[in-house]
């Protein structure tokens, strides 16, 4: 068998999903090849087809065009498919021309799957899998299906109609989808991001008297609720309690001056601490320091920092959005506090650093338990093999 796959840019080293994806299928003797907009020198997995090049110089833009017109006359009964599913559609001529062009990767490609990591990527490639006699899958991961439909309304009708099957990582997603226009009828796969249990720390003992340690793992994005944290900081040193709020993620510079300006705001300099971008082996010590972890995101798809911080045993607290409550078992690994009752999430912040250990340690070993019983890699793995087939 003979998959592709679709995204902007190779999986670094720290994002498992596509990676352990990738060596799954490969383990059951499928042929893997990822189709991207850049390669990067040190992914060598698989094969990486770049996408053709984009110019602002318009001499250089026509030759590209005409070049890659060339390499695809060997494919021209692929090219004429193509171009009859989009005439179909409605597509303009100018607009089609363009469609081949940005495609000719992926129209030379021979496949039985063409697999799209995220539902914005197929947009524009829509009838492609059906042009190489290829089946088309899609991924929903959050923004795909949170934000950017509500930017672009309908920007899905024609991939609802052309899609066979749908990868989701939380029925919340699957839902939305549905809300969008999903078809109830395509055929849909649950499967969550999993942690590779090998690579967990063991969890550090901290002196909670001394300072207690909350870690957040969230890029500097107003729907990571980063002006939450900083408000559940401010009730959190109203109750005296010593702690230190470690926030590991990067942002624009407009981002982080307006976070580092509300800190400041707050006098929360001392306590709440921009790490910035961190490497995952960083990230994976700092949640193992930790006392509790907590996600103030407006939104989440499912969120893999939660479920890494759960298989090291740390206590997870988070608001009651997306697909979190289906992470999080609410009073077994961890707490769910109604959306964005800042007050609230500080009482159970306090109440955790009050916590006496019997009740800490159930807490531990039920989050490392269900996460060993239902998201590891090797799961994973074998979900997807199914998943194709």
């Amino acid at each position: 068998m003979r998959i592709g796959i679709v995204l902007s840019q190779p999986p670094g080293y720290s994002e498992t999903f596509f990676r352990s994806k990738i060596l799954g299928l490969q383990e059951n003797g499928v042929e893997v090849r990822l189709f991207c907009q850049n390669k990067n020198d040190d992914f060598t997995l698989c094969p990486v087809v770049v996408s053709p090049r984009v110019s602002k110089n318009p001499f250089l833009q026509l030759w590209f065009f005409i070049k890659e017109f060339v390499f695809l006359l060997p494919y021209v009964s692929t090219v004429i498919r193509y171009v009859k599913l989009e005439r179909a559609e409605g597509t303009g001529w100018k607009q089609v021309f363009k469609k081949l062009y940005l495609n000719a990767h992926l129209l030379k490609a021979k496949l039985d799957w063409l697999h799209f990591g995220f539902a914005t990527m197929a947009l524009g490639s829509e009838t492609v899998a059906k042009a190489i006699g290829a089946k088309m899958a899609v991924s929903f991961r959050g923004f795909d299906i949170n934000v950017y439909p509500l930017k672009h309304p309908n920007c899905y009708q024609l991939l609802w109609k052309q899609v066979d099957r749908v990868h989701t990582i939380s029925s919340y997603l699957l839902e939305k989808a549905y809300d969008l226009g999903l078809q109830k009828s395509v055929p849909y796969q649950l499967i969550t991001p999993a942690v590779n249990l090998k690579e967990m720390p063991q969890r550090e003992n901290t002196d909670r008297l001394k300072t207690f340690k909350i870690v957040t793992v969230a890029r500097l994005n107003w729907i990571k609720g980063i002006d939450y944290l900083i408000e559940v900081a401010a009730c959190l040193k109203q109750t005296h309690i010593n702690f230190e709020w470690q926030v590991i993620g990067s942002g624009s510079d407009f981002e982080k001056e307006r976070y580092i300006y509300h800190i400041y705001e707050k006098g929360l300099e001392k306590q709440v601490i921009l790490k910035g971008k961190c490497s995952h082996r960083e990230t994976l010590k700092m949640l193992s320091e930790a006392d509790v972890y907590v996600q103030t995101s407006v939104n989440e798809g499912f969120c893999n920092a939660v479920l890494e911080a759960q298989a090291i045993g740390v206590p997870c607290i988070a608001f009651k959005v997306g697909g979190l409550s289906e992470n999080i078992q609410d009073n077994k690994t961890g707490w769910l506090i109604e959306p964005f009752e800042v007050g609230a999430m500080a009482k159970t912040i306090v109440d955790v650093s009050v916590m006496d250990t019997k009740s800490a340690t159930i807490i531990f070993e039920q989050s490392i338990k269900r996460v060993q019983n239902y998201f590891s890699l090797e799961q994973q793995k074998t979900k997807f093999n199914k998943f194709y087939t």
